[in-house]
């Protein structure tokens, strides 16, 4: 950053742009011909093998110090650069041109990312706004007992984060809590997720925690989460061979009178505090039984007690995720043959199986309406009379960052035609991963969920939908006024949060006490 106090501006300048503008300082007695600035990616796979290994983590911190030095596969650089010094770089790295990327501009816009925090100009940022926290999850209540009368769906980052860290802090300081079990993908650098983790153990209560060494790029910090948890007693696993853990699940087991009661949480996003803010995703609170003993089951097989699971409100992948997504397709498309209005909407990430996607070409022909909203990668090709014309494809890229995945069927039977969970639509996900989907069975929050998808198909200023061709254009206005998903939820979580303020101004008034909250 460049200070300019006379004229009151602010200025900033790549360093590599300074160290091109001083590179004779740096290098006196010699004759600059050039400077160019490049970047290498390098292979960051970690080649373990996880059935002959005997200790994984050992393996995986081996394998990170071999990451720096993984052979390149992409050299970007200057588009200015010199044929001759190219062609020294290509051999040094065991490169072709094929793999060069020239950039006329900044080389590395990840750079970028820490610069509004510097420029002190609101009006050139997004306004902020304070996420909504249900009253009845506030810190003052005791979440048990608030749990056990209902469940609870929160919608991030417009619904805080701060109830799921809370659950867990208040599970590790109450004496009624007999364990915890939790899986970890990707948490935040001070996570106090794990901080109320290793309290729990501290405290003398049973901990488990499934965490995935293999979460990519994020090896280094989950090795050391784990060492720090296993020196206070966490009990640390790392899943089933060949498996990746991706599912987002947390089940705690309390005392109650002379029984056990177990509470869960499903998500479809990692116990990240940090990137809860910017991504969205769904969260449900649960005490159900036909949920938590799934849970129960699920962590039995993560930590290899139970071979063969089964399960009866959960879809898991390896297990049953794939089978009963093409089923729930399936019977779509024989509702549309009968004559039943029938439709599939799909938010995901990715969508690239080849079966899924063949079935939904089924599903459109037999005239089931499909709407897909996929933020990235999509395989499946809409619009194609005769074999796609009822499908559409929109991808949404906005403030937040779409994360979470949703899965309606409109003729699926009552409590089994919404689903949100962890997985993408990706053979990876179906097969090479522990994913977790569950139903949503309350009306109110199915109505919710409904509602925000429907939302998400009228959005026309952040939105693109994707051509037969393989293009994405804006999605069209159509004369309709400007309408942003994320700005209506926005909207919506502030109007809650009045609401619930009004309220608790009334019983103040009227002498009642009421739980305040506050997002952090």
């Amino acid at each position: 950053k460049i200070e300019d106090s006379k004229n009151k501006r602010e200025t900033f300048v790549f360093l590599s742009d300074v160290v091109r503008h001083f590179v004779s300082d740096l290098f006196p007695g010699h004759e600059v011909l050039g400077a160019w600035a490049f970047r290498i990616t390098r292979n960051s796979h970690l080649y373990v093998d996880e059935e002959e290994v005997e200790n994984l983590l050992l393996s995986i911190e081996d394998e990170l110090h071999n990451r720096r030095r993984g052979a390149a596969v992409r050299l970007e650089i200057d588009d200015s650069i010199d044929d001759n010094v190219l062609d020294y770089l290509l051999k040094s790295l065991n490169l072709t041109e094929r793999d060069v990327l020239k950039i006329k501009g900044p080389i590395n816009l990840y750079r970028l990312m820490k610069l509004p925090d510097l420029v002190n100009r609101d009006d050139l940022k997004f306004s902020s706004f304070e996420a909504f926290v249900p009253n009845a999850l506030c810190l003052k209540s005791n979440l048990f007992n608030q749990i056990s009368k209902a469940d609870f769906l929160l919608h991030h980052p417009y619904d805080s984060f701060v109830p799921i860290v809370d659950f867990l802090r208040q599970a590790a300081i109450d004496p009624e809590v007999f364990a915890i079990k939790l899986t970890i993908y990707r948490t935040s650098g001070d996570s106090p997720i794990i901080e109320a983790l290793m309290d729990a153990a501290k405290n003398g209560k049973q901990v488990t925690a499934m965490v995935e060494l293999k979460a990519r790029f994020d090896e280094e910090a989950n090795v050391q989460w784990s060492r720090k948890m296993e020196e206070v007693g966490v009990h640390v696993v790392y899943g089933l061979a060949g498996l990746k853990t991706h599912c987002k699940c947390c089940l705690v087991v309390r005392r109650e009178g002379k029984k056990l009661k177990r509470y869960a949480h499903l998500g479809t996003g990692n116990y990240n505090p940090s990137t809860a803010k910017t991504y969205t995703d769904y969260s449900l609170f649960t005490a159900k039984t036909a949920f938590t003993s799934d849970m129960a089951n699920l962590f039995n097989t993560l930590t290899g007690y139970t071979r063969k699971p089964v399960f009866k409100k959960l879809l898991v992948a390896p297990f049953n995720l794939h089978d009963s997504m093409i089923e729930k397709i399936d019977h779509e498309t024989k509702s549309a043959r009968s004559g039943k209005d029938s439709r599939i909407i799909i938010k995901v990430n990715s969508l690239i199986d080849p079966e899924i996607i063949l079935s939904l070409y089924r599903a459109s022909q037999a005239g089931v309406k499909v709407d897909l909203i996929v933020r990235g990668i999509c395989g499946l090709v809409p619009g194609v009379k005769g074999l796609s014309e009822n499908i559409r494809v929109r991808s949404l890229l906005g403030r937040f960052l779409e994360h979470s995945r949703v899965y309606y069927f409109k003729n699926s039977p009552k409590g089994e035609a919404v689903y949100a969970g962890s997985p993408d639509w990706m053979p990876r996900n179906f097969f090479r991963r522990i994913e977790v989907v569950f139903p949503i069975e309350e009306k109110s929050m199915e109505d919710e969920i409904l509602q925000t998808m429907e939302d998400f198909l009228k959005d026309n200023q952040l939105a693109s939908e994707l051509r037969k061709n393989g293009s994405y254009l804006p999605a069209p206005k159509r004369r309709r006024p400007a309408f942003s998903v994320q700005e209506q939820l926005i909207n919506q979580s502030e109007k809650r949060a009045e609401k619930e303020r009004l309220v608790a101004r009334s019983g103040r008034t009227s002498g009642k006490t009421e739980d305040q909250c506050k997002t952090d």
